[in-house]
């Protein structure tokens, strides 16, 4: 017999294309469908696409943290339901948060795609999303647990569907467990639709150029996106850097928490190792090791691939390395729910390489400083659970200033919630949103612009305070100023009641509120090397004060806008 003969780049480029839409039309989907405002608005989810041997072929933008623990999670749910146990049709639930890299609430589903005549799963299809509620202690979120048994119900690698007929008694414990039932059980059925999609469009591919192919061309791909990658790492200077930061308190206590990570590179080999962190800590902030894999996995493809859509090759030459116990690799019992401590440490390895590379921009806001609203609306009796992830400013880089107002950097694709949505579901009022003046900090490339919201309760509700990175500042590079400002909510401002919050729940009465201010970016470069003409800009765009223009940049702007320069400005630039 023949060998079967090699397949052009052409063929395999226009099957990757087809792979990369699967995931693609998946997702559309589960917006169109989803119940749930923080899946079809905020966009909080994740989708991936396995072949058979479970490496991502293919994923769709949604929150980077579900990406990357999906790879986790599907070795997790199909070594517990065993390959032999699965059959076409099968959906299985997996939420355990050791073995799913993320808290109870983020149910990954997933559905093996069997080819004709297989006995054996060709591939897999995974939809993650964040479900409203799922029976933890408290609604909403919960901020202070200190066992994952008081933070929602349990599924380990559960079949919801066998072969293809639903499980009328698991949906019933899904129903009867949540004050929600309806929006999750709205939210499964769109991952169900989001998935079969997913299943008809992958068997389109295999009867168009053949399961065989397909195979092959996946291999190649994969293999293409390995050696990309560690052409990248060996494009790096070798050398190890170490970093850390802090984290406020695991929700239990008010003790900082440090968070410590090494970076090693040594040819094409990157290594991340986060074991000199404190230890894992009563509250909520413990990280499962699947989503610290998958913070890892996200910065080390920004740094060396970030043009291409991922698959399994691209992380191959990224080791990551933590201890049991440790803040990030989270053992049972520990309690897991609130994993604000992710998005506070995402930036630690850029911090760390920053020290040997000069193109790392400096840190972020470094927190998704947002609100929820948690009650039961007067107007149909009915409970909401609304959300809202603040923008902040990002940090300057070697070469442009940081956006002002966007989602912190581990979150990529998702969004705020529009007001329109936030008012329609909860009876809350927004008095104001703008930009901070004077919030990013100042630089040659100064970092962008937080956020100040300011919110009404029109009715009883609850509200709770989202953040995490209030008691030291986001970090400066070359030069560059920390922003003067952190992340803050004050709840009851302008009365004798004001309260700087830090992520804590409160009952809030009809006319009472709070002012929610988001952290603007590092900057970076000195600001005494920062173009007068741009120092003007800022000034009239009202994103640097007059003051802080003359104090910090050394350049005086009339009220007729004209710009001139210090006598500091002017020895720097004689020195």
């Amino acid at each position: 017999m023949s060998a079967r003969p090699k397949l052009d780049g052409a063929t395999v480029e226009v099957i990757r294309h087809y792979l990369n839409s699967t995931a693609e039309q998946m997702r559309r989907t589960l917006v169109r469908t989803a119940f749930n405002p923080v899946i079809y608005e905020v966009l909080d989810f994740g989708i991936s696409v396995y072949d058979r041997h479970r490496r991502l072929i293919s994923e769709s933008s949604g929150i980077l943290s579900f990406l990357g623990a999906n790879d986790f999670a599907i070795h997790k749910g199909v070594e517990k339901v065993g390959i032999e146990n699965l059959h076409p049709g099968d959906v299985v639930i997996i939420n355990v948060p050791y073995w799913s890299g993320a808290h109870a609430a983020d149910a990954m589903l997933f559905t093996p795609v069997f080819g004709e005549g297989s006995d054996l799963p060709d591939a897999y299809l995974a939809v993650r999303a964040h479900w409203m509620d799922l029976g933890a202690k408290d609604p909403g979120y919960v901020l202070d647990s200190t066992s994952v048994h008081q933070e929602g119900l349990i599924l380990p690698a559960v079949k919801l569907i066998k072969r293809g007929v639903v499980d009328p008694q698991i949906m019933a414990i899904l129903r009867y467990n949540s004050r929600m039932p309806e929006t999750i059980i709205g939210d499964f059925n769109a991952q169900i639709s989001a998935m079969r999609v997913g299943e008809r469009r992958l068997r389109q591919i295999w009867d168009k150029f053949g399961l065989a192919d397909v195979d092959a061309a996946i291999d190649m791909i994969i293999s293409h996106g390995a050696e990309t990658a560690r052409e990248a790492v060996r494009a790096m200077p070798d050398g190890q850097w170490s970093a850390h930061d802090w984290l406020d308190d695991d929700g239990v206590s008010h003790d900082l928490i440090r968070m410590a990570v090494t970076v090693t590179i040594e040819g094409d080999k990157f290594t991340v190792d986060y074991g000199d962190s404190d230890p894992g800590v009563p509250g909520p902030v413990n990280i499962p090791f699947g989503s610290t894999l998958s913070q890892a996995k996200n910065v080390f493809k920004s740094l060396t691939t970030p043009e291409t859509p991922a698959n399994h090759g691209h992380y191959q030459p990224l080791e990551v390395i933590c201890p049991p116990g440790n803040l990030f690799h989270a053992v049972y019992p520990a309690a897991t729910y609130t994993l604000w401590s992710t998005m506070v440490s995402f930036e630690l390895i850029n911090k760390a390489l920053a020290q040997g590379m000069d193109h790392i921009a400096a840190s972020s806001g470094s927190d998704e400083p947002g609100f929820m609203a948690v009650g039961t609306h007067p107007d149909n009796g009915e409970m909401y659970s609304v959300s809202n992830n603040e923008g902040i400013g990002w940090g300057g880089t070697p070469e442009h200033d940081g956006s002002n107002a966007l989602q912190h950097l581990s979150t990529t694709a998702v969004r705020n919630t529009s007001m329109e949505v936030l008012e329609h579901k909860s009876p809350i009022f927004h008095e104001r949103l703008e930009l901070r003046r004077d919030s990013g900090g100042a630089g040659k490339w100064r970092g962008g612009l937080g956020v100040c919201r300011e919110v009404t309760w029109v009715a009883v509700g609850e509200l709770l305070s989202m953040k995490k990175k209030t008691k030291t500042r986001p970090w400066a590079l070359r030069g560059g100023h920390e922003p003067e400002t952190t992340n803050t909510m004050i709840v009851w401002p302008d009365t004798d009641r004001a309260h700087r919050a830090r992520m804590e729940r409160f009952t809030m009465q009809p006319g009472e509120g709070f002012r929610n201010f988001s952290a603007g970016g590092g900057g970076w470069g000195d600001p005494l090397d920062r173009p007068i003409e741009l120092v003007r800009e800022d000034v009239l765009d009202e994103y640097v004060s007059v003051e802080k223009a003359e104090e910090v940049y050394g350049v005086r702007v009339e009220p007729d806008g004209t710009a001139t320069p210090t006598a500091a400005r002017l020895e720097r630039q004689a020195s």
